[in-house]
This record gives structure tokens, sequence and C-alpha cells, in this order.
């Protein structure tokens, strides 16, 4: 929990955020249904509200879930949303798997956004990236700062427990959600994309939401089902009858070998071979 001080320095950067938010005149908002897109969409409602309209991408790569909570959020609100197909499988570069496949990614998405905001008569685009995600390897966010996407968080040095707090505050459900990333994140660099894979990562999760697990990453390894779920409940999922049931489930899915990680959750731990690679430079 953020300290009193942190609270209000929180507070001024909402406020400075709502300044430029409204200095923008109107906006398309790139919406995932996550906490910080969720965030961002419902101050910049607030600030420009008719001004303001929501996009999210629809493809493979995304579950199911996500993608309703984010039609859910914006009828509530009463916000134009307007839900794409993205087609990244049509994309060599992204289907390859290379450590430049969010980048691709994005760049096709970033397209469609853009003919959206055009049609929609809005003068910027901005996606919900914060100041921690500067912490980590994301060549999306290249492809982002190369077409003129605005970062309204990063700019005004929002952090994720701050943007936790302020959620809270607003009476956001999102608040706590746990992070989450396209499920092509699941499957090892240089190993190809399918549609295949993505299916059994997205049934693999559901279940362990289904089994009541908040924050995992089931990585696909081939035949392997690598699980990765929060420190405390590495012993939970291993309890005899929950892990008897889970085996034959994913066996069903598809996987011939189903592995507990136990380090636990990482977020980015497939991105540790390009660390290791860059070490040899």
């Amino acid at each position: 929990m953020l300290q009193v001080m942190h609270k209000d320095a929180a507070r001024q950067k909402k406020d400075k955020l709502v300044k430029n938010l409204q200095d923008t005149g109107s906006l398309l908002v790139a919406f995932s249904g996550g906490v910080d897109s969720t965030f961002l969409l419902a101050v910049a409602h607030e600030a420009l509200g008719e001004r303001v309209a929501a996009a999210t991408s629809n493809s493979f790569i995304h579950p199911a879930r996500e993608t309703q909570d984010a039609r859910d959020f914006a009828r509530e609100r009463g916000i134009h949303h307007v839900v794409f197909e993205s087609r990244e499988m049509d994309l060599p570069d992204f289907v390859s798997n290379s450590p430049e496949r969010c980048y691709h990614c994005k760049k096709q998405i970033i397209q469609s956004l853009s003919e959206i905001a055009q049609e929609l008569g809005l003068e910027h685009t901005a996606h919900g990236a914060n100041v921690d995600d500067l912490k980590d390897y994301r060549p999306g966010a290249r492809a982002a700062s190369e077409a003129g996407v605005i970062a309204p968080l990063i700019d005004v040095g929002l952090g994720k427990d701050e943007i936790r707090f302020l959620s809270r505050e607003m009476g956001l459900a999102a608040w706590d959600k746990p992070p989450m990333a396209c499920l092509a994140s699941r499957i090892p660099y240089g190993e190809p994309i399918t549609i295949e894979k993505l299916k059994m990562i997205g049934d693999a999760e559901e279940l362990l939401v289904e089994k009541g697990f908040r924050q995992f990453r089931v990585r696909h390894h081939g035949s392997v089902a690598r699980i990765e779920v929060e420190g405390p409940e590495i012993q939970g999922i291993t309890e005899p009858g929950l892990r008897k049931k889970l085996v034959e489930k994913f066996r069903q899915i598809g996987f011939r070998h189903i592995s507990v990680d136990l380090e636990g959750y990482m977020s980015g731990s497939l991105n540790r071979g390009l660390e290791n690679e860059r070490g040899k430079e």
C-alpha cells in the first residue's frame, strides 16, 4: 500500500494527467481491458466526455475473457467502443516469433488504430503504458513511439502501484486485476506461433481461472506445459486431488507433460534468454 505522501503524489499526477488529456482535444484509447488501459480510458472519459473512444484488438492471441471485460466496461460507461480483428497471424515476422515479434504486431495494430481514429475524427491515439513498463524489453512500445501514439501515463510518471491505488479510489473494478499479456508471450522466442499452440495455452489458462487461480502463466514448451503460479499457491496447485485433475485436463488439451515452476510466477520470464544473449555481446 502506498504511503500517505506517495498517495498525495499519485493524486497530483492524476490531476496533471487530466489536464494533459484535456489538452489533446480528442482521443482514441487502445483498450485491452487491463488495469492500465482501463484507468486511462476512465480518466480520459472524465476529461473529454464524448470526445474519447476506445478500440480493442481481437484475435487468437487475446484471451476471450479480456475482450469481454473491455466490452462490458465501455458499455457500462457509455463509451464508444470499436472491437477490430488485428490479424497478427497473417504476419510472417510475427509468426516466426523473433524477439521483435511485438514490434511487428504492435505496428499492424497501430495502423488499424490510426484508421479508426481518422474515421471517428479523433486527433490523437494513446496507449496505457506506464513507467514500470520501461524496465522490461518492450519492442511494441518502440512501434507506438515511432507512430506518434502517446503514452499519457508515462508522461506524468505514473507506475503500476499508483495506478492501482488511483483506480481503487475511482471505484474501478479492474484496480486489482492481475497483469495480462498476449498468449503469444507464453511461447519461447524462435518457436513458431500457431493457432493450435495459442488455443492450447488459452484453454489451459482458462482452466486455472476456473480453479480459482488469479496470477499465473502457462508456458508452452512443445509437449511440456510449464505452469507459473505465485509462490504461496505452489503448494496448493500440487495438492494431490487438484494435481490429478489438472494433469488429466492438460493432457486432454494436448500437453503430454505438465510441470510447475518452483520459482513461481515471473512476468517476462521468457525474456531471460535475451538478457543472456546481450551478456555475450
